[in-house]
């Protein structure tokens, strides 16, 4: 069974030459400057850990602007209860400058949708007790920028680096919510139709290691490595596998593994 899906990947890899309609407008979790062209919109789903599906709808307005709205669910495959997200996710990106040969793109954004169930739970700190925890597992970007540059090295090499605040998410520590966070990545293209993603964000805005969580599953203030493989399956059909927390800093035993189909057309 594993030589035939090894054989079938290897052959849609040579034989498989779709073009990607757009660059990517994030790489596994972090954006880039990237938007979607005018008059476009991607409908995109997300299948996680413990049933959980997180449907996003996504504009663009103008070749600078785009809108979207997620809303996640948990618990929606399988026999668990269902848990739906206290309210949906918003974003907005703008890019306020356009790439050129000498400088990146630049992008101003908002994602208020963070990964994961929602926690609202008393902290505990060893010998004490803090605020209260109101967070996703994995914080929304909140306010971020976003710069992006691209070069043609065997196929395209896409670098990306920003920087985000969240100042609504709570993780206990008034320190821990204060913090910018830094994230940055890379795509690169393979052929036509596959791309690799890798990104590390530094999660200077999580938990410490010095906070029992209870069974939370939070990070633990030393960042996320992800990664992940796309696959232009069809001219507006893209399809990704990604592996979140390669470093497993959470409370996770294994390697938290999604699968993110995107559609997209015009309008």
């Amino acid at each position: 069974m594993k030589k035939c899906i090894i054989i079938l990947i290897l052959m849609s890899m040579i034989f498989s030459q779709s073009e990607q309609p757009y660059p990517p407008l994030e790489l596994v979790s972090v954006p880039t400057a990237g938007t979607l062209p005018r008059g476009t919109y991607t409908w995109e789903t997300i299948l996680s850990k413990g049933g959980t599906i997180m449907p996003r709808l996504a504009i663009g307005l103008t070749p600078s602007l785009s809108l979207g709205i997620s809303w996640g669910m948990n618990g929606i495959i399988g026999n668990e209860k269902p848990e739906f997200n206290i309210q949906p996710g918003f974003y907005v990106k703008y890019r306020a400058f356009d790439e050129s040969d000498t400088r990146p793109a630049f992008l101003l954004g908002i994602n208020t949708q963070g990964k994961g169930k929602y926690t609202e739970a008393e902290r505990i700190v060893i010998g004490d007790e803090g605020p209260p925890i109101t967070r996703y597992e994995q914080k929304a970007l909140g306010f971020f920028i976003s710069m992006s540059k691209n070069w043609e090295f065997f196929g395209n090499l896409g670098f990306h680096i920003g920087a985000n605040k969240n100042i609504w998410e709570k993780t206990g520590n008034p320190k821990d919510d204060d913090q910018i966070n830094l994230f940055l990545g890379l795509d690169k293209e393979i052929n036509r139709s596959f791309s690799l993603l890798i990104e590390c964000d530094a999660g200077l805005n999580d938990n410490d290691e010095e906070y029992e969580y209870n069974d939370l599953t939070f990070g633990r203030g030393k960042g996320f490595i992800n990664a992940g493989i796309r696959w232009a399956m069809a001219p507006n059909i893209l399809v990704e596998v990604n592996f979140n927390d390669l470093r497993k800093t959470s409370k996770a035993d294994y390697v938290n593994r999604e699968v993110k189909i995107m559609y997209s057309e015009s309008f």
